[in-house]
């Protein structure tokens, strides 16, 4: 009767022991998403419900820029230095990682650059025209709250601030790398740097809402074969405009 109580206390010890070292779950994978079919844009709120603020959010990016309001607004301190080329494809877009240093100011706010990437053509539109591509440069303050710098990109002269990224685009998926070299966001600013404005979203799933959007008002040119290049290895991964509502996006009327 004792030896079976031992075996008992036995197994029971070697059950809890063994579960102890048993490895962790892994986090689940986020669902995958793309830019068309059952996957695209009109499907994303049915993918996973974290992704539910791509279908019920009411000041979702991006939009048409129409009609908007003129202000006179305080201008956007632009703080930006060259970066490595941390690199990298992440199915959906080309990205750079930018190194910690470079900033913006708005509205007596500090907000960071994160990283930025493009969309080829453009994900906003401006009076309904299009453009064939657009920059964005994810900003975050230190509370978490995020802006982004929108730059729509038209044909016209090539471009050498944007040479180290376009000469450096993986083809395919890729964890970060440094490609050599340096790249300067500064670069990227048009001479004009006046701003449309308003409350958005992330323009992917999860379409996280309150995000500042400062789209510059003037286009910035690279040339034919720097554009054609982007649309190479990602073409249409651009989220359609999403209804206004009664958001009215204001115009900076002075440099």
């Amino acid at each position: 009767m004792k030896t079976n109580k031992f075996l008992l206390l036995f197994s029971i010890f070697l059950i809890v022991l063994l579960g102890g070292c048993a490895p962790a779950a892994e986090p689940a994978a986020h669902p995958h998403w793309t830019y068309e079919g059952e996957e695209g844009p009109s499907h994303w709120d049915e993918l996973d419900a974290s992704y539910a603020a791509c279908g019920t959010g009411k000041t979702q990016s991006p939009i048409d820029i129409v009609n908007p309001t003129e202000q006179d607004l305080t201008n956007i301190s632009f703080h930006y230095q060259p970066s490595k080329v941390n690199i990298l494809n992440n199915g959906h877009t080309v990205q750079v990682n930018y190194d910690t240093g470079s900033y913006i100011e708005l509205e007596g706010v500090r907000y960071d650059v994160a990283q930025f990437h493009y969309h080829a053509p453009s994900e906003h539109t401006v009076n309904g025209e299009s453009f064939p591509a657009e920059i964005h440069i994810v900003h975050k303050n230190a509370d978490g709250n995020l802006a982004v710098v929108g730059i729509l990109l038209k044909v016209g002269s090539e471009n050498s601030a944007f040479a180290p990224f376009i000469n450096n685009l993986p083809a395919s998926e890729t964890e970060v790398k440094d490609a050599g070299g340096k790249v300067d966001a500064a670069g990227f600013l048009p001479e004009v740097q006046t701003t449309y404005r308003y409350d958005g979203s992330l323009t992917t799933p999860p379409c996280s809402e309150g995000v500042k959007w400062l789209l510059m008002t003037t286009p910035v040119e690279l040339s034919a074969k720097q554009l054609t290049t982007l649309a190479g290895i990602f073409e249409n991964n651009n989220r359609p405009v999403q209804p206004l509502g009664d958001r009215t996006p204001i115009e900076d009327s002075t440099p």
